[in-house]
């Protein structure tokens, strides 16, 4: 089954601290170009998030965000230096002695001071926060490949529809294809006998040049080929790997043989025909763009 390169996905975990989200939104792309964007403190965990990915997407250009909202206190640690505090309040029972100040130094006072108490953010545990990073990750990536294959499911309908009426098209190329040769030989034949008039028209030469004709303008091997193209095509549609880049190149040796059966064509319903099997084949071109 295919898949298309377009799709969403959103993943959410949180606990009483923290919160992770992750969204991921991508579309076609030639190979697997992933933007990254989080939190400077979870860069640590980029290369696991790349890799995570990439063992279920192959090709697209996915844009991921990641957003961590933490409780205001989460991790934080009030620090007192108690040298510094010890040294304050020497200071502070020194003027006291000096000045014969028998006011109490209230708490407040030294804890004030600058450098005394400070605040200082725990280091997060990397390992603990991609357990919860990697739940949400997964479910975000979940949703989108599952709008990616929902979306396939439409482009193979589609894709297989239009070479089905590709093939009904070939037939009837087939078919007339037949009546080339036969009416090359009448036209022939009678253009021969207005130039001659009461002269004998040579049959022998005739069939001479009916058979040249024949082998110069057969198109024979070009329904074989593109026949056979066709069905690898509708095959390929339902393997269960990505195929995007394979169906572009069955699509160029589909479009190889139309364009050549045009180039030996002299029936104007062949030609006819193939016009619109070459318009069918630019349909699909445009459709596996967006194929995995």
């Amino acid at each position: 089954m295919i898949r298309s390169m377009t799709g969403f996905g959103r993943g959410t975990l949180e606990d009483e601290n923290q919160s992770f989200i992750v969204e991921m939104k991508s579309v076609n792309h030639r190979y697997c170009d992933l933007n990254v964007k989080m939190p400077k403190s979870l860069m640590l965990l980029e290369d696991k998030m790349r890799k995570v990915i990439l063992q279920r997407i192959n090709r697209g250009k996915v844009d991921i965000i990641v957003t961590q909202r933490s409780s205001s206190n989460y991790g934080t640690k009030a620090i007192l230096d108690e040298g510094l505090a010890d040294s304050y309040v020497e200071c502070f029972n020194r003027i006291k002695e000096k000045y014969d100040i028998k006011e109490n130094i209230p708490l407040s006072l030294v804890a004030k001071f600058p450098e005394v108490i400070t605040l200082k953010k725990e280091e997060e545990d990397v390992e603990h926060i991609w357990k919860y990073l990697s739940q949400a990750l997964n479910d975000a990536l979940s949703m989108l490949v599952d709008m990616r294959e929902k979306e396939g499911e439409k482009l193979e309908k589609d894709l297989s529809e239009k070479c089905n009426y590709i093939l009904s098209l070939l037939i009837e190329v087939g078919n007339n294809s037949q009546e080339v040769v036969k009416d090359y030989r009448n036209k022939l034949s009678q253009r021969l006998r207005n130039l001659l008039e009461e002269y004998p028209v040579d049959e022998s030469r005739i069939e001479m040049e009916v058979a040249l004709f024949a082998d110069k303008s057969s198109i024979d091997e070009e329904i074989v080929r593109l026949n056979s193209h066709i069905v690898q095509f509708q095959k390929t549609l339902t393997a269960d790997e990505p195929v995007g880049r394979k169906l572009d190149f069955i699509l160029q040796e589909m479009n190889r043989e139309a364009n050549t059966i045009a180039s030996k064509s002299t029936n104007l319903n062949i030609t006819k025909s193939i016009l619109e099997i070459k318009n069918e084949i630019e349909k699909i071109r445009e459709q596996i763009q967006n194929v995995e």
